[in-house]
């Protein structure tokens, strides 16, 4: 998808006040990050993405500082504002607060899913079947987000947002190693046996194992790409 397809798929704000303010501006280009739709290194026209959202130049600036705050989007004087391109730091940080939320969300969250855990991990092997690596990340976002949920709480599912989206800009680095994602298609099967099983508590010492993996396997990653 080029950039302007990009664009024109972009929701337009329904003519309501919150659709046309700078929080509603940094939410949607967030999602659309974490949707994988917006790459690493892209350049954000100011001037489509304020026709494609029916926003004021002013206003999607706004919206672009929000999104500078979660460290999502890059301002270079004099050349523009572009998608960020993470760097081991992030991946630390992305990871430290995930090993924070989810495994605590396996295990004492109220309002736990296990059918739509279940349904997303058909939509993962289905995508892995295929070999489409772009739906096997997209089911990946959706089964941690749909873990914080459990938690029931609106601030820690904001939180996790901003995190999706980083996690998109990371695993866009794994595009070449397809294998990275498909394996973990089948953990996120092993956590769904093991909490439709009852065991809670197993499945958030096994999901803290599982990031501490991911996290080294990422690393690993970003380092021998450094090299080459």
């Amino acid at each position: 998808m080029n950039v302007s397809e990009i664009y024109t798929s972009i929701p337009l704000g329904d003519g309501s006040t919150h659709a046309h303010t700078s929080t509603w501006v940094a939410s949607t280009l967030r999602q659309e990050i974490a949707e994988g739709r917006l790459l690493p290194g892209s350049k954000l026209s100011e001037q489509a993405l304020s026709s494609a959202l029916g926003v004021s130049r002013n206003t999607l600036r706004e919206g672009f500082t929000l999104l500078d705050s979660d460290l999502i989007i890059s301002r270079i004087p004099n050349r523009g504002v572009f998608v960020a391109s993470p760097d081991a730091a992030d991946i630390r940080e992305i990871y430290a607060v995930r090993r924070t939320i989810e495994p605590a969300a396996l295990a004492w969250g109220p309002k736990l899913d296990i059918d739509e855990l279940s349904r997303i991990i058909g939509q993962a092997r289905a995508a892995a079947e295929a070999g489409n690596i772009t739906l096997m990340a997209d089911a990946n976002q959706q089964f941690h987000e749909t873990i914080v949920r459990a938690t029931g709480s609106a601030h820690l599912l904001e939180l996790m947002s901003r995190v999706l989206a980083k996690m998109r800009l990371v695993f866009h680095a794994m595009s070449d190693a397809p294998d990275f994602h498909s394996h973990y298609v089948s953990r996120n099967s092993s956590l769904v046996d093991l909490l439709s099983a009852g065991q809670r508590m197993k499945a958030a010492d096994t999901l803290q194992d599982y990031l501490n993996t991911a996290e080294a396997e990422l690393l690993d990653h970003y380092e021998s790409s450094q090299l080459r």
